[in-house]
């Protein structure tokens, strides 16, 4: 019983010197069976617990415990915002913190918690990863070993309007054409809308331009690949849909999610990149002026590349420093079963990692959107770099983005600057692949 009545204590400490952290939520009971003299496993799962969400997660706790009643399971909410909570998850881990035991990271921070030696391998315990989706499982692999598992997916899509054309682009051209029509001759403001303030999101909507081009930011031999000419070509596509033939609103260079969602949302716009989560938004009558009105797609290809969407999402991984390796494990196995996956499908909306669920019709009920259009999106998903060091890489990659989108530098400028920070950055990690 010391090791949860110092788990209560830490966490009411880190609660009352940090506001943004919740205080632990006590899960399940201990089972009727647990003596006053024994101490059964005490894992703690740390994650996003707000609204719908916590309320799935907390019945699944709950009924993990009732299958395993020697786990006793203590959830610890954390920040929603992805770099509040990077940064907690930081001060543990480096701190060899022996709890959380289970940790929800975004897709792109395994690579960076793997090489630091924070999370377990978990090929260790033989996990069944063909049975997801296999860019899910790719992004969660560093130096071959896997150290993660995908808990959902979430990817890019094009939001078009169903009342403004028959069908979705098939390639950018087309794009671009069908969002001066819908400028021109339906009265809509604004052809296309997408995030480009200077955040993660422009590089998610880089990622798409450039696939479609043929391009990458890193090779598959992990060199930097952002001066090609299909870069180049995808950075001016941006800028010139903006500034010379202005389907794109100059505006969305300070936009994120919600303000794109709102363009959409209220009519003016013909099409919209997003995520998943707004789907269900638009489809309220009551808010939205084209509920019923609209499907989603893939980024269309351009020349030389591919429909291509930006995969993100959440993933599970194992805290180094746990006792009880097992028993967590196990846990995670319990979370990705069909079951729980289904579950999360029908009361948070999340898309699960398990292709095989896309052709059943317990996922057709649950999700909003036709099952089979999420699998073809997501199987055109493209993960970001898979590096330790992806978080400054983005930040290098975002300045040189917006400088160009804003004119303050030629595409090919800001890409060939950003290249040579970015292999400055890989060779002082001492990540360099050979030239």
């Amino acid at each position: 019983m010391l090791r949860a009545a110092s788990r209560r204590l830490v966490a009411v400490d880190a609660a009352a010197h940090r506001p943004w952290v919740a205080i632990v939520f006590a899960i399940a009971a201990l089972s009727a069976g647990c003596g006053a003299g024994q101490d059964p496993h005490v894992l703690m799962f740390a994650g996003s617990a707000v609204g719908a969400e916590a309320d799935a997660i907390r019945g699944q706790l709950n009924r993990f415990h009732a299958m395993h009643p020697s786990i006793r399971v203590e959830l610890r909410a954390t920040p929603d915002a992805a770099d509040q909570r990077h940064q907690l998850y930081v001060q543990w881990l480096n701190a060899h913190a022996p709890d959380p035991d289970v940790l929800q990271l975004d897709v792109v921070w395994t690579p960076e918690f793997a090489a630091a030696g924070w999370i377990l391998d978990l090929d260790q315990f033989h996990a069944p990863t063909s049975d997801f989706f296999p860019a899910a499982v790719a992004a969660n692999r560093w130096n071959g070993v896997l150290y993660a598992l995908p808990w959902f997916i979430d990817v890019g899509m094009l939001y078009w309007r169903t009342d403004l054309m028959s069908h979705p682009p098939a390639t950018i051209d087309d794009l671009q054409r069908l969002a001066t029509v819908a400028i021109e001759q339906h009265g809509v403001p604004f052809g296309l809308v997408w995030q480009g303030a200077r955040y993660e999101g422009l590089v998610t909507v880089f990622l798409e331009y450039l696939g479609a081009f043929g391009g990458a930011i890193l090779d598959t031999d992990g060199r930097v690949a952002l001066n090609s000419n299909a870069a180049v070509t995808a950075l001016t596509t941006m800028r010139d849909e903006i500034h010379v033939d202005r389907i794109v609103p100059p505006a969305v260079l300070t936009w994120q999610e919600e303000q794109v969602r709102f363009a959409f949302q209220n009519g003016q716009a013909a099409f919209m990149r997003n995520w998943p989560y707004a789907f269900t938004l638009l489809q309220d009558a009551s808010q939205s002026r084209v509920a019923g009105r609209f499907r989603v797609a893939s980024m269309p290809a351009g020349a030389g590349g591919a429909p291509t969407s930006a995969l993100g999402g959440s993933v599970l991984a194992i805290n180094a420093y746990t006792g009880d390796r097992d028993a967590a494990y196990r846990l995670i196995d319990y979370l990705l079963q069909p079951e729980q996956l289904l579950e999360r499908a029908r009361v948070v909306g999340q898309y699960p990692p398990r292709p095989t669920l896309y052709d059943t019709p317990a996922l057709a009920e649950a999700l909003p959107i036709a099952p089979h259009d999420a699998r073809d999106i997501i199987d055109r998903a493209v993960a970001r770099p898979v590096t330790p060091v992806y978080t400054e890489l983005s930040e290098i990659l975002q300045i040189a983005l917006h400088r160009a989108l804003t004119n303050q530098q030629e595409p090919r400028a800001a890409l060939e600057e950003a290249a040579a920070s970015i292999q400055a950055l890989l060779d002082k990690a001492g990540l360099s692949a050979e030239r």
